[in-house]
């Protein structure tokens, strides 16, 4: 009988210990998630800071520079909330292939070594957003599946998890624009 006992003790121990693991990997994958979309949008911001400094440096050339600073400042502001990524991105690869449209009609500018340094330095932020876009959709396929696999499903509720969206960006804009320098 005694043995009995050790032996209901020590299960439950053990799913007591797998629950507690159970629970603290939702909430990992879940702050994962947090992280990476904070990374994200830091690029997001930077790939901005790039794009208007790259309209300075080509602003004479361009005939509607104003409204292009503003809407740099509003896809700025609008960074912080998830929802608006998609159409964020969508604006501002129109914006930057404006741009570069501008840099390439004009040989003088596209020789210059300002707008060759930042047209490089757009790609490598491109390359940044891209690879935090894949971390962040591999963790929340991970959160995703310990939702839909037992035992973690059975816990799923009590962790307060909730399924997460994929980061996903329109099909024609998944590739960076091209901006290689000649």
């Amino acid at each position: 009988m005694q043995a009995y006992v050790y032996l209901l003790i020590g299960v439950l121990l053990a799913l007591g210990y797998s629950s507690v693991n159970i629970y603290n990997d939702f909430k990992k994958y879940r702050n994962a998630a947090e992280a990476t979309m904070g990374q994200i949008k830091v690029a997001m911001k930077k790939r901005l800071d790039m794009i208007e400094q790259l309209l300075g440096a080509v602003k004479g050339y361009v005939k509607h520079e104003r409204e292009l600073f503003e809407s740099i400042a509003r896809l700025r502001a609008g960074i912080d909330t998830a929802e608006n990524l998609g159409e964020l991105e969508t604006e501002t690869r129109t914006i930057t292939g404006s741009l570069l449209a501008v840099a390439e009609a004009y040989p003088d500018l596209k020789a210059s070594e300002g707008v060759q340094n930042l047209m490089e330095a757009i790609i490598d932020v491109e390359d940044e957003i891209a690879r935090h876009r894949y971390t962040f959709n591999n963790v929340v396929q991970e959160y995703n599946t310990m939702q839909e696999t037992i035992p973690s499903s059975l816990l799923a509720g009590y962790a307060g998890a909730s399924k997460l969206g994929y980061l996903e960006f329109e099909e024609k804009i998944e590739n960076p624009p091209d901006i290689s320098v000649n």
